[in-house]
């Protein structure tokens, strides 16, 4: 693992956007690492998806969250910002939640103002807690902090529940009780995200949330920095690309009882191995051998 990476807040002082791939463990974590990214997201639907198979609608735990980041601290370097739904209930879970999390290797704490169980921003039906109650968690979030390099971000549902206006109004809010990213979901024109970007984007660092078939419009970083957007996140897109390549895998498998006409597409045994760091391991293990056991803590 290489050198510890600056973390948020310097990075977000730079005038460039922040291009922020959402990834789901230690593997994914590493190939973004590798590709080049300044950042990781650990997307709460992501986890859903890949490690329960299920829809993001509030079933996946603070611990199995926990979890997920620990390991992908372990592994690499980058900051991490994760998505941490609702906090898992009130202010007093949220304190709960943020000093897991930043135990776990959090650089940056997602809370949102949906109620319990919350469900994806681009669905139907979602219902928020009171603009208050929002408040009071994100003021528990930044006490709960044991480092001050830490960044909570607010993120607000309201636009497709009380509307435009009144989601710029949470967001406003948000901000004064000290929220230090915001992330206003699902803008369903670019009208409403130059509207957005112009009330807040010389106070506070915005992300836009770029979701392949949702409301908003899908924009380049590019263009999305010349809106005035700071992070540019897409969230699902590595789940939807490798469930379509396992999908067209599988059914090639069925069909010829072999592996063999997809090996253009995949990593071998030796690449993959290379990539994960195995004789690295290996070499790490031997160090520890004794001439009595030349295994010694080697796998």
């Amino acid at each position: 693992m290489s050198a510890q990476a600056p973390g948020l807040r310097e990075r977000l002082q730079k005038p460039r956007v922040l291009l922020l791939p959402g990834v789901f463990d230690a593997l994914t974590g590493l190939l973004a690492e590798r590709a080049g990214f300044e950042a990781v997201y650990v997307s709460g639907a992501s986890v859903a998806y890949t490690r329960l198979g299920r829809p993001d609608i509030g079933l996946v735990t603070a611990s199995e969250l926990a979890d997920t980041v620990a390991c992908i601290r372990e592994r690499i370097s980058l900051p991490i910002v994760v998505d941490a739904d609702t906090g898992f209930g009130n202010a007093l879970n949220v304190r709960r939640t943020v000093r897991a999390l930043e135990r776990a290797g959090a650089g940056c704490i997602q809370l949102e103002d949906q109620t319990l169980p919350k469900r994806c921003g681009h669905l139907e039906g979602k219902t928020l807690v009171s603009r208050a109650e929002m408040c009071g968690k994100i003021r528990a979030a930044l006490e709960a902090r044991t480092s001050d390099e830490t960044l909570i971000m607010a993120r607000t549902d309201a636009i497709a529940v009380e509307g435009f206006d009144a989601a710029l109004a949470r967001a406003e809010a948000y901000l004064e009780a000290g929220a230090q990213v915001l992330f206003i979901e699902a803008p369903a024109s670019l009208d409403q995200m130059r509207a957005l970007c112009g009330r807040f984007a010389a106070r506070a660092p915005l992300l836009a949330n770029m979701v392949e078939g949702g409301r908003t419009p899908v924009l380049d970083a590019a263009a999305l920095a010349d809106l005035g957007y700071r992070i540019a996140l897409f969230p699902g897109a590595l789940v939807r690309a490798l469930s379509r390549c396992a999908q067209t895998f599988f059914a090639s498998l069925r069909e010829h009882g072999s592996s063999t006409p997809f090996l253009a597409q995949m990593n071998d045994f030796s690449t993959l191995n290379t990539l994960l760091g195995t004789a690295e391991m290996l070499e790490l293990g031997r160090r520890y051998a004794s001439p009595d056991d030349p295994q010694g803590a080697g796998p």
